[in-house]
């Protein structure tokens, strides 16, 4: 199908209504791995994303989560406001072994924050790295084709 100049732009009102409505756009995904297990991770690598991260879902498929990406390692911190899904976060060195997880309950307010600093934070579905045996050390694979954080 040829793109018209008309035919474009019968598609920005369609545009501004989605961006209008609040209605969280496509983040990129990339695949990561933890052993055998398969991660389609939205990725967050700009301040806007990494503000929104999962809010206002009611619930995200057990291979998809959210690798957030920070500029420069810091002690990291997370929160649940708006979250309607119950999630766990795994802080990850440069190299992608996890640090510590934590568990965080849906609209909470409790702060999650990294004990060391980080560039990488991995949230899945609560439970979803104790179901797989996943701990402290355990390596992701794939963190080197990430884009650079904003």
């Amino acid at each position: 199908m040829k793109i018209t100049p008309a035919l474009f732009l019968r598609f920005i009102p369609v545009a501004l209504l989605l961006l209008a409505s609040g209605a969280p756009l496509a983040a990129p995904i990339i695949e990561l791995s933890a052993g055998m297990h398969r991660i389609e991770a939205e990725v967050a690598s700009n301040p806007g994303d990494r503000a929104t991260g999962l809010m206002h879902r009611p619930s995200m498929p057990a291979h998809r989560g959210m690798l957030f990406i920070f500029p420069e390692a810091d002690v990291q911190c997370f929160w649940m406001k708006n979250t309607l899904i119950p999630l766990s976060i795994a802080f990850l060195d440069d190299s992608g072994h996890i640090l510590q997880i934590a568990d965080m309950q849906p609209q909470s307010l409790d702060n999650h924050c990294s004990s060391k600093p980080v560039r990488f934070a991995l949230e899945m579905n609560a439970g979803w790295f104790r179901s797989r045996g996943l701990a402290a050390g355990a390596k992701i694979n794939g963190l080197g084709k990430v884009p650079v954080a904003r």
